[in-house]
């Protein structure tokens, strides 16, 4: 059966200032209290997620992610910002999702093959073109 996949990714010029990769990461920040925990639970590097909450910090009106001095190995946490676009992402999200349901998304998928046929060669004619 046909499947629909949405990718919901807010932009800030070219950088991705929230998508899915970084909503995980966001919600892993939370369960675990640090990033180096965040990126274990998610099979990434340290050093890949400081990228990404780098990036997230840089693209808001305001830090997501803020450093917890005062723990023996440091920790982390969402900002009320952070929180709160988290939640605005999760529930637009959702939004985008229930409106595909709704928008004729299984009449289109009865359009579509199961997979895709074999590539054919092509048939158009041949013209070979010499370079001197």
């Amino acid at each position: 059966m046909p499947e629909l996949k949405l990718k919901l990714q807010l932009l800030c010029a070219d950088a991705i200032a929230m998508g899915p990769g970084k909503a995980a990461l966001l919600d892993q920040i939370t369960a675990t209290g640090s990033i180096a925990g965040a990126a274990r639970q998610l099979g990434m590097s340290y050093r890949r997620a400081w990228q990404l909450v780098d990036v997230m910090n840089r693209c808001w009106n305001g830090r997501i992610v803020e450093t917890v001095p005062g723990r023996a190995s440091g920790g982390a946490r969402l900002t009320e910002l952070g929180t709160a676009v988290l939640a605005r992402y999760r529930a637009l999200h959702a939004s985008i999702e229930t409106c595909a349901a709704d928008s004729g998304w299984q009449e289109l998928a009865l359009m579509l093959r199961e997979e895709p046929l074999e590539s054919q060669p092509h048939s158009g004619s041949s013209q070979s073109i010499e370079i001197a």
